[in-house]
């Protein structure tokens, strides 16, 4: 099996995600090489900053130097870029936008400043993969504080004192520190960029003298060692035990999202998978002195295994509804290796209900949570924008001058929230379900959505039709109806004529078929008069046909649209559909079967994960299927590469037994998970997710939500293989569905429990602590919607948000 490597290198130093404890706002980075023919100084970032980072790892920081673009260079920059790489903003490409250092006494890292009047402050190091004598020499812009320098001087002292002798540096002595001070070499030549200043004064300054240097500057510095350690919640009551599945030694450290860090909580533990019996899994720590962890083994776990650090990263749940992210180190693979298939076999076993030992494609279930590099991915053309303002100046639109607070109703009086939204492919509107009423929205431009029609009153057809809340809703026929379907009545799906705002047909499936989910035929059908659809029951696959008379379903077991499948069949749950007509149908048990027509047996079935498939979306081309479940999303690379039918996709020709696709899974990362439920107080939720889509658009962003968070995937980023490949969005309230405007992936139209807002994907930011705990963004409170008459909304314009309680 191939081991899971490089599951997330975020929290193990990686310097775009890490905090500075200190940090030069602007300068210029060098290169100097006093012996190499090809020049001496070599400019490298004409505006950068220079930090010192904490890397995740107890005792060792980093020295970052991150360039700075001026308005208009990166996209520049990006357009030039010969090598296709990720067009995004300061990271496109690392080794272009950015260089870190560990902060090691090898490096001799030294501080100087420029002879004469008015000289800089300058820091040089050694370049340790260069020839001898090569230095980077950081020239700090003359407008940088001889303070601020000292500090930064004395806090890359305290770091590479901690890194060497694995302490704090409250420990060290003035002569410990003054270990680390070093004189600059004296340059070869004239031309370096930095003049050599008389000696220095071999007397180590304190903190307090260093910020008394000079004026106060806005600039903070932190002490590595002075931040505040997590604190573990208490642990609960383990239960006793059947059976262990596994049992190892290992190191625990608990994410501080003060300090975007794991912090060391215990040097030796005992952590075991237990068998309770019933299916239920129980994940027990135990230290010398007491019991750290005890929790079920659920899929909100949301398990991470990163084999080169050696280690488990997991979520816990407290009673209260506070997330925690903790972290196992162990001492080698093979540990590791026996860990993973002890929680592994506990989640599968615990979402299947059946013995491990019985899945012959435990690899397949192993390697989902492999950080896969998909490098013979095509490429995904770029599509990265820069983030846009978000501001008053673009919601140029307001209310009625006229309108008095008084007039203002921001909650719907019969405790109805929005519960569905459709998008529209033919006629840009988008329609969202609230109660027993329908909200019509028109698109405003590439961010915006403003109330157009409320249809109130949905009701089954005929005089003693009775009020009902869909479901479920799709647009049919060129958008001129909406196909609903009544929790009521799962037999049947009624059929909408926009137009006149009335149910006017019930179809009805048959007796014994209990609809679970209807798609159209092919993936663009909706844009045309095309009537028939795609029906699941609990085992069935069938054409609906409308056109029928009486049941609208021919369920001929020979004839080619029906399929009826063993009655233990795990439930279907979704399906979607190429635009050639390919079906990709998911279970409720997690497994995912592919046709290339109806009436026939799957030509292909990729195994379960163990996890309840909630959605299912394809590529037009049927490349990709993207599958969201409660916890993850699992994009599936459908294209074989190798054996007899290479070149073919899974919906034309089955994967061999040892050629099944790997799906790549998804996820929040388990620390960005825990900031998450520090604001949402419950666990990851994702709603259906979706691919951008359109004819002749290729599939570039994926997007759902969790809570009152929007998250966009970059599929480049995916299939890149960087980390943290997602951006977010944090409102006000919960999102209830979203999805993108068709033909374009820089419009998302979302609906939330009270408001239905227009968002553009530049208005995504990267996750950080400050763009996940920080103030949501804009949402119905700012923006209220007046009632008037019965249930109707006067026709009030806005550009961005709508709150309508119809």
């Amino acid at each position: 099996m191939e081991l899971l490597r490089n599951a997330s290198k975020y929290f193990f130093g990686n310097p775009t995600s890490q905090e500075s404890l200190i940090e030069i706002a602007q300068g210029e980075l060098y290169l100097v090489r006093p012996h190499s023919p090809k020049g001496y100084s070599e400019l490298i970032f004409r505006d950068c900053n220079c930090a010192i980072r904490r890397t995740g790892q107890q005792f060792q920081y980093q020295l970052a130097l991150q360039r700075a673009y001026q308005e208009g260079e990166e996209e520049l920059e990006e357009e030039d870029d010969d090598g296709g790489e990720l067009a995004t903003p300061g990271l496109s490409n690392p080794d272009k936008d950015e260089k870190t250092f560990l902060l090691d006494e090898a490096l001799k890292f030294r501080c100087e400043k420029r002879a004469g009047e008015g000289g800089e402050w300058v820091f040089g190091w050694t370049d340790l993969s260069g020839d001898e004598g090569d230095v980077y020499e950081f020239v700090c812009d003359f407008r940088t504080q001889e303070k601020l320098v000292k500090e930064f001087e004395i806090v890359a002292a305290e770091c590479q004192y901690e890194r060497k002798h694995r302490q704090p540096h409250e420990n060290a002595s003035e002569a410990d520190l003054l270990a680390f001070y070093h004189e600059q070499p004296v340059p070869d030549a004239g031309t370096s960029p930095v003049r050599r200043s008389p000696s220095s004064s071999q007397t180590l300054p304190s903190r307090a003298s260093a910020v008394e240097m000079a004026p106060s500057t806005p600039a903070k510095a932190k002490s590595p060692a002075k931040q505040e350690l997590a604190v573990a919640p208490p642990a609960r009551k383990n239960p006793e035990s059947q059976a262990i599945l596994a049992s190892i030694t290992a190191e625990l450290h608990l994410y501080n999202p003060t300090t975007s860090a794991f912090d060391l909580q215990d040097e030796k533990v005992t952590a075991t998978v237990m068998d309770l019996g019933s299916w239920k899994y129980w994940l027990r720590i135990t230290g010398k002195t007491r019991d750290w962890l005890g929790q079920e083994i659920v899929d909100e776990v949301n398990p991470v295994f990163n084999f080169e650090y050696l280690s488990f990263i997991f979520n816990h749940y407290t009673d209260d509804g506070s997330g925690y992210s903790w972290l196992l180190r162990v001492k080698d693979q093979d540990v590791l290796d026996t860990w993973q298939h002890g929680v592994m076999q506990a989640l599968w076993e615990h979402d299947n209900q059946i013995k491990w030992a019985k899945n012959v494609d435990q690899d397949y279930v192993l390697d989902a949570f492999n950080d896969l590099n998909m490098e013979d991915a095509p490429d995904v053309e770029d599509v990265e924008e820069e983030e846009e303002e978000d501001d008053d100046e673009q919601r140029s639109e307001h209310y009625d001058s006229d309108e008095s607070q008084e007039d203002v109703e921001v909650r719907a009086k019969d405790g109805n929230v929005n519960s569905a939204l459709e998008v529209g492919q033919a006629n840009d509107r988008t329609f969202v379900v609230r109660g027993s009423n329908l909200g019509v929205f028109k698109n405003s431009g590439r961010r915006g959505v403003e109330f157009s029609t409320n249809i109130s009153n949905i009701k089954t057809p005929g005089k003693d039709g009775k009020l009902f809340t869909p479901s479920k809703v799709m647009l049919h026929m060129r958008d001129r109806n909406l196909v609903m379907q009544n929790p009521n009545d799962p037999n049947s799906l009624f059929r909408m004529d926009v137009e006149s705002g009335k149910v006017v047909d019930e179809w009805k499936m048959g007796e014994n078929i209990n609809l679970q989910a209807f798609a159209p035929g092919s993936k663009f059908a909706q844009t045309t008069d095309e009537q028939t659809l795609i029906g699941l029951g609990k085992n069935q696959m069938f054409k609906i046909d409308p056109r029928l008379k009486d049941v609208k379903v021919n369920q001929d077991p020979e004839g080619s649209d029906f399929k009826q499948y063993a009655a233990n069949t795990k439930a279907f749950s979704a399906a979607a559909t190429t635009e050639k007509g390919y079906i990709a149908v998911a279970s409720v048990n997690g497994d995912i079967r592919l046709y290339d027509r109806l009436g026939i047996r799957a030509k292909s079935n990729l195994p379960t994960l163990g996890e309840a498939i909630i959605g299912i979306d394809v590529s037009a081309d049927g490349r990709w299927v993207l599958a969201t479940c409660k916890n993850a999303l699992l994009l599936i690379d459908n294209l074989q590469k190798e054996g007899k039918s290479v070149g073919k996709l899974g919906f034309e020709k089955g994967f061999g037994k040892d050629d099944k696709p790997k799906p790549r899974r998804l996820a929040l990362t388990p620390n960005h998970v825990a900031e998450f439920m520090a604001v949402t107080k419950k666990p990851v939720s994702f709603t259906k997710a979706h691919f951008n889509t359109g004819e002749g658009k290729h599939e570039t962003t994926i997007v759902t939500s969790t809570g009152p968070y929007v998250v966009t995937w970059s599929m480049k980023k995916i299939l890149k293989g960087l980390k943290d490949p997602y951006s977010i969005r944090r409102h006000e309230d919960d999102v209830v569905a979203d999805n993108f405007r068709y033909g374009t992936d820089k419009s998302l139209v979302a609906a939330f429990k009270h408001n239905v807002e227009g968002i553009s994907k530049g208005q995504l930011k990267r996750p950080t602590r400050e763009s996940i705990l920080g103030s949501p963004g804009r949402s119905s409170f700012s923006t209220p919607q007046r009632q008037s008459g019965a249930g109707r909304v006067s026709a009030l314009r806005r550009s961005d948000i709508v709150d309508s309680p119809y």
